[in-house]
């Protein structure tokens, strides 16, 4: 009979991958790696590898993560302010809704690349989806 730990796989070391600064140079859009190069061409395209350290950026899963992430926020902070609103001043339905959704497009706008960097700069220090294979 093997001993337990000759079975599982040797766990990766993540210190010299910190989740705090990767997540604060993914909200700029910056490269998780070296934080000057951009990470995103474009809106919401992310690039193959950083322009200054060459890090290699293409295995990110990012997916409808960063959508739904915005549609959380957006949502969370939208209807409770809606409500409020409507109960303090209770201003013309079409003012209100002009209002809402200026706000509402332009906050989603804002945090949407935000949110997208974030999520691969996490998925960068955490060496998930083949961010880890270069050890």
């Amino acid at each position: 009979m093997q001993d337990c730990t000759e079975m599982t796989a040797p766990m990766t070391d993540t210190a010299d991958r910190p989740l705090g600064p990767a997540l604060r140079r993914g909200w700029r859009r910056r490269c998780p790696n070296c934080g000057s190069g951009p990470m995103l061409k474009g809106y919401l395209k992310v690039r193959d590898h950083c322009p200054v350290c060459r890090e290699d950026l293409s295995q990110h899963r990012a997916d409808d993560g960063p959508a739904y992430m915005t549609i959380l926020i957006v949502g969370h902070l939208a209807a409770p302010l809606l409500g409020s609103v409507w109960m303090a001043w209770q201003p013309e339905p079409l003012v209100l809704f002009t209002i809402f959704a200026i706000g509402t497009v332009a906050l989603s706008l804002y945090l949407l690349p935000r949110l997208k960097g974030a999520m691969v700069a996490f998925q960068w220090a955490r060496r998930m989806h083949g961010f880890g294979s270069g050890i």
